[in-house]
C-alpha cells in the first residue's frame, strides 16, 4: 500500500535569491507547474523532511509558504481549472535508468 499524498506547494519569496532557492530545493520534490507552485508526491517522512528544509530557508516575517494536501496520492484526481495556457495532469510512470 502506498502512503503517499499529493500537495500542491506554492510559495511567495520576497528575495530573489532566496526564491531561486526554494525554487532549486522543490525540484527535488515535485514537478514544476508555474512559476512559483509544485505538484508533489509525498510519504508523511517526505513531507516532514520538505516542511523542515522549506523552514529553515524561508524569512518568516517576509515570505510566505503554502502547502495543500489534496489528498491520497494514488486515488486522487484534482479538479483543476484553467484560464489561458491549458493544464496537463502529471501522470506517474517508471524511470528505467
Amino acid at each position: 500500500m502506498n502512503d503517499e499524498r499529493l500537495y500542491f506547494v506554492t510559495y511567495d519569496i520576497s528575495d530573489q535569491r532566496r526564491w531561486r532557492q526554494v525554487f532549486k530545493l522543490m525540484k527535488g520534490y515535485g514537478e514544476w507547474l508555474q512559476l512559483s507552485v509544485f505538484q508533489c508526491r509525498c510519504s508523511a517522512r517526505r513531507y516532514a523532511e520538505l516542511v523542515t528544509r522549506l523552514d529553515k530557508e524561508i524569512h518568516h516575517g517576509d515570505d510566505q509558504v503554502l502547502l495543500v494536501d489534496v489528498g491520497e496520492a494514488d486515488s486522487t484526481r484534482p479538479k483543476i481549472a484553467s484560464l489561458g495556457k491549458s493544464y496537463s495532469p502529471i501522470e506517474r510512470k517508471a524511470v528505467v535508468i
